[in-house]
């Protein structure tokens, strides 16, 4: 955070008074976020010195910012945490990122599990938060391999995983959505989606820095209050996961309030066109479709002025000096138009994943990611990304394939989300639900397969369970949680099977 660090002490010195941040706390200029930085940079240079690891409480306001310019004066690697973490979350990424320090609330140190043996040495600093080090000599920051910043994301495998990134990929990946969006300097942006994430942090926050614009942020998502930010602080883009996309348009206040955004950007979780195509119109703005991931930051996208079926219906051209290529199973690059298996490389692939306190990764022999995502590479040189390779039912030995499900749900006209999940089946092993967020509320399941069965969809892959909610099961930050919607589709499963 080295290069963000000397950005915005060179604006303090300049324009102290400028507006880097806006949170539920108030506004904050760029004068206070590097004063406070130095507060904190200063507790630990004199208590550990050297240029320590530092895990930070990220939430949604000035202080996760000032936190990570304290730790670029320093030279160190900052680690965003989420304030709702566990401690046994807390574990693990002592295990995998072995922290100098810890800065945080009082509260959530203890939530955590902090131990005074580990973190011996407390200070307070801003806002009664506590600096916690612990007193050995620092950890070489080299241990890094040119990581800045790392930050925990849901793993496939259950295990939580410590993704590690530089600061020249966080700024590369700004850069490129900054051209993309066409914002200009000083713009202000959006940042709801927690900080604790990788891509909220790149985008979220360290993009508004590098542009010279203040950081609007609330408290907690809650889909009036982000609207109620955006109209109020004149905020010119923002990015946000679908499920939020998609609660803003459903609130009455939200109509038309969206009309000064240049763009609102969705990626991380299923979309559909239409459903983001009726957004749009009720926000007054327009949605452009990423593909990102922790690993790889937002390394496609489309861009505002594309035409809706562009914008809405693929997920855009990687960014200059990123590709992205579809291959088989062997690993050979397939025809345009068919479809296989994700694999990108380019400026802001991670340094690897925190395991042992250093960064590990697995690419193949000529330096490519495999996503995991099944993926298509359009005539038009657009990528479409189809969902995860490995998202399937098995049902009486019979494969299937739950991205193809879910689209074919989605078409419906009432549908706003659907999430197609296994439930258990004596008989055949699994059997197919689909939760389903709709403006009817009897959508039932005859209507549903009655609909496939007009589109053509085959029998054998109609869901059997339909269940209307009103929101789908998301993780700390707005992505569709598929584990906890498995849960719920055999709750409410096992509901119905006692009424009947």
């Amino acid at each position: 955070m080295q290069v963000l660090a000397q950005e915005l002490t060179e604006r303090a010195r300049r324009a102290p008074d400028d507006v880097a941040v806006v949170d539920a706390l108030g506004t904050h200029t760029v004068g206070d976020v590097v004063r406070a930085a130095r507060e904190i940079a200063a507790l630990l240079a004199d208590s550990l010195g050297g240029s320590p690891t530092v895990l930070v409480q990220a939430d949604n306001t000035w202080r996760t910012l000032a936190a990570a310019v304290a730790v670029g004066l320093r030279g160190g690697m900052v680690a965003v945490f989420s304030d709702h973490a566990s401690a046994a979350e807390f574990e693990l990424a002592m295990e995998d990122i072995r922290p100098d320090a810890v800065f945080a609330t009082e509260g959530v140190l203890e939530r955590w599990g902090v131990s005074d043996t580990a973190f011996p040495h407390r200070r307070p600093s801003i806002d009664g938060w506590t600096v916690a080090t612990s007193g050995r000599p620092v950890s070489p920051v080299e241990r890094w391999n040119g990581g800045a910043a790392v930050a925990m994301t849901s793993g496939s495998t259950g295990r939580p995983k410590c993704v590690v990134q530089s600061e020249e990929s966080i700024r590369y990946a700004g850069r490129s959505t900054i051209e993309a969006i066409g914002l200009r300097p000083g713009d202000a942006v959006g940042a709801f989606v927690p900080l604790s994430s990788v891509a909220a942090f790149c985008f979220g926050m360290y993009l508004p820095a590098m542009l010279g614009g203040p950081m609007v942020c609330i408290d907690s998502w809650q889909p009036e209050l982000a609207v109620e930010a955006m109209a109020r602080h004149e905020v010119r883009w923002t990015m946000l996961v679908p499920t939020m996309a998609l609660q803003l348009a459903v609130r009455p206040e939200a109509e038309g309030r969206l009309a000064g955004l240049r763009a609102m950007t969705v990626g991380g979780g299923p979309m559909n066109a239409d459903a983001l195509g009726r957004a749009e119109r009720t926000l007054g703005t327009r949605i452009i479709r990423v593909f990102g991931m922790s690993e790889c930051l937002g390394h496609t996208t489309t861009r505002p002025d594309e035409e809706a079926s562009t914008r809405l219906g693929t997920d855009g051209r990687p960014f200059p000096g990123t590709e992205v290529r579809v291959v088989d199973h062997a690993g050979r690059a397939i025809a345009t138009g068919s479809v296989g298996a994700a694999q990108v490389r380019g400026p802001s692939l991670f340094v690897g994943y925190a395991r042992d306190g250093s960064p590990s990764r697995e690419l193949t022999d000529d330096g490519f990611l495999p996503t995991g995502d099944l993926a298509r590479v359009n005539a038009d040189g657009t990528i479409s990304i189809l969902g995860r390779e490995k998202q399937i039912i098995i049902r009486g030995g019979r494969n299937i394939d739950i991205n193809e499900v879910e689209a074919a749900v989605a078409r419906i006209p009432s549908v706003t989300q659907v999430c197609v999940v296994p439930v258990p089946d004596e008989l055949l092993g699994e059997r197919a639900a689909a939760l389903v967020v709709s403006s009817d509320p009897a959508l039932s399941l005859e209507s549903v397969t009655g609909f496939l069965g007009d589109s053509g969809v085959p029998k054998a892959k109609w869901p059997e369970y339909v269940f209307v909610v009103s929101d789908l099961p998301q993780n700390r930050v707005g992505k569709l949680s598929r584990r906890d919607a498995t849960d719920l589709a055999e709750r409410l499963m096992s509901a119905s099977l006692e009424v009947t």
